[in-house]
Formats: structure tokens, sequence, C-alpha cells
């Protein structure tokens, strides 16, 4: 998985400011379901090429025969289309579409891991953060060898301040994965999260030179949030 930088912005932006949780602090998993989606297994195949799914609509166009042979999606297709609506930010379009897609095969065996990630992911871009800690919460109880719903739901912990919560995500997603280079990341910033808080509270308890210590690692955080 290619690990993007910016949920490390995020993360420091969100513990710093107490801003709402968006889109942008979602780390994706790549893939999508197959015929069978996830009944057995938790890793995900990757994200077929850009493309399939309009040509699915358009296969038969120039044949048009007497009957309906219009092709359905296929489940990896669905959640392909569900992560670019969720890349570009058409979060209300991808989590009504989740939903949809989650009623179809509610009474099918096994669980499509995909979808369900994809879902926390909407919940969390709209601000519903409770709903979302609720399904990464599941996830990381069903699939804890998984380590992006870890990862996530720190970031959720991390958003409304309580960050002892999210590093004891961050350190699950690390054992899950401990080469999961984003989450180590995210606990090094988190680490300084936390010094800055006790920093504070020290200074506000009269402990000589901890103003100044707040003030360095509060211009450390501020400057890694620029870059």
């Amino acid at each position: 998985m290619t690990i993007k930088p910016r949920f490390r912005v995020a993360l420091l932006a969100l513990a710093l400011a107490s801003a709402p949780v968006g889109a942008s602090l979602a780390q994706s998993m790549a893939g999508g379901g197959g015929e069978n989606p996830n009944a057995s297994r938790t890793t995900l195949d990757p994200i077929p090429p850009e493309g399939g799914w309009e040509g699915l609509a358009n296969l038969l166009e120039a044949i048009k025969p007497g009957v309906d042979t219009r092709l359905t999606p296929s489940p990896s297709q669905i959640t392909t289309h569900i992560e670019r609506l969720l890349n570009r930010g058409d979060n209300e379009e991808a989590l009504a579409l989740i939903e949809k897609r989650t009623e179809e095969i509610k009474n099918q065996r096994g669980t499509d891991v995909q979808l369900m990630f994809q879902h926390a992911r909407a919940l969390a871009a709209l601000h519903r953060t409770n709903e979302a800690i609720d399904v990464y919460t599941e996830m990381t109880t069903r699939f804890p060898e998984l380590p992006e719903p870890w990862n996530n739901l720190a970031a959720l912990y991390a958003g409304r301040g309580e960050l002892e919560k999210a590093q004891d995500a961050l350190e699950m997603a690390l054992r899950a994965d401990p080469g999961y280079a984003a989450a180590r990341a995210n606990l090094g910033d988190l680490q300084l999260l936390q010094a800055l808080r006790t920093y504070k509270k020290a200074a506000k308890d009269g402990v000589p030179g901890m103003q100044d210590k707040a003030r360095e690692v509060e211009t450390m955080l501020k400057d890694k949030q620029g870059k």
C-alpha cells in the first residue's frame, strides 16, 4: 500500500486545533471484493484500472438485443466506484451507495471487508464520528490483523483529544503490521502531542521552564504540519 503523508498532517491539525474529522484522514485500503467478497479472508485484491465502471453500462450498447442483457457490476467494481466517490469528496453519494450495497448482501455468507472500511470512511468524512468509531471498532474486533482500521480509529480518537486511546490504536496497528510506516509516523507525532499537553500542564502548575518547552514542541508540530 502506498502511504499517503497527508494523513500525518491531518492528525496534527486535528489534535492542535480540535478540527472536525474529514475525508482527508482516511487511509485507503486497496481493493474490493471478489465473486464471493472476502468470505474467508481479510486481504483485499487490487483496485481494477480506471474505466471498467462505465464500460459495463455500454458493453452491449451496439448490439441492442430484444432482451435486457446489461451486466451487473461486480463487487470489486462497486467498491472501486465508491472509492472514487470518497476520494473526490462525494461522501453523501458514497454513503448512499454503501448502504444500498450493504442491504443487498446482508444475507450472503462472509463479509465485504472493503465495503465495511469504506462505510467508516464515509461516516468520518460526514462528521458522524461516533458511528465511524463504532464501525472501525467492529473491524478491529473481527479483523485485528488489518492495520488500516486501527490507524484510522487513532485519527478519530486524536481528533476528540483522546490521545491515550489514539496511542493504543496506533500500537495495535503496528502490532498487526510492524512495517506500516504511516502508523509509525503517526505514533511519533502523537507522542509529541502528548509531550505538549504534559508541558502545558506543568507550566500551569508553575514548574519553571515548562512554558518554554511547550513553545518549542508546539513550534516543532506546526513546522511539521506545514510540510
